[in-house]
């Protein structure tokens, strides 16, 4: 029988593989961003969302040559749901398996994961190092600069936005608020 574990569980799960601070910030704030969309699209499932963000970098740190794959790997030994399984490793499509995200949210998943990314790295810029000030023309400003956090992928955003069928800036404009949500207890 395969397990949907609690959120609390979930984030046990993704200390077992994951020790660096940042990694363990990510996986909270994802999963805190899915709880915030789940409360619009599904909210009977709001917890099941927030593990699924909880533990979609299962394997980054420890295997990142095999992200997403390592992670199903993972999540099948200690007997999770293959729903959980398959949601995970559609944020990785078309970098690093072919999973395409077909749920809203495996492609809310998708979107978020790299936006957050951006978002953070945006508000700690700011004189708040918070996304409680932050304005959606900062992010779009810094999401036309390449140069700037280089490691969200731009690409994955936009892909993210057209699989959802909104406008760039209603995901920044929405996922902003989401991490706001999160604030004061992920300090972002």
């Amino acid at each position: 029988m395969s397990q949907i574990p609690s959120k609390e569980e979930a984030f046990e799960i993704l200390k077992r593989y994951n020790k660096d601070a940042f990694h363990l910030k990510h996986g909270k704030i994802v999963s805190g961003v899915m709880g915030y969309f789940a409360n619009e699209y599904d909210p009977g499932n709001v917890e099941f969302w927030e593990v699924v963000g909880m533990l979609h970098d299962l394997d980054f740190e420890l295997w990142p040559e095999e992200h997403c794959i390592k992670g199903q790997e993972l999540m099948r030994e200690l007997g999770l749901d293959e729903r959980i399984i398959r949601a995970a490793a559609s944020h990785g499509y078309s970098i690093a398996v072919d999973i395409k995200p077909e749920h809203v949210m495996e492609k809310i998943l998708f979107a978020v994961d790299e936006l957050t990314g951006l978002i953070g790295a945006v508000a700690i810029m700011r004189p708040s190092r918070s996304v409680s000030d932050l304005e959606l023309k900062s992010v779009i400003k810094k999401f036309k600069s390449p140069s700037f956090a280089a490691g969200c992928s731009r690409e994955v955003i936009a892909k993210g936005a057209e699989m959802l069928g909104m406008e760039l800036s209603e995901l920044i404009g929405k996922t902003i608020l989401a991490m706001r949500s999160l604030n004061p207890e992920l300090e972002i």
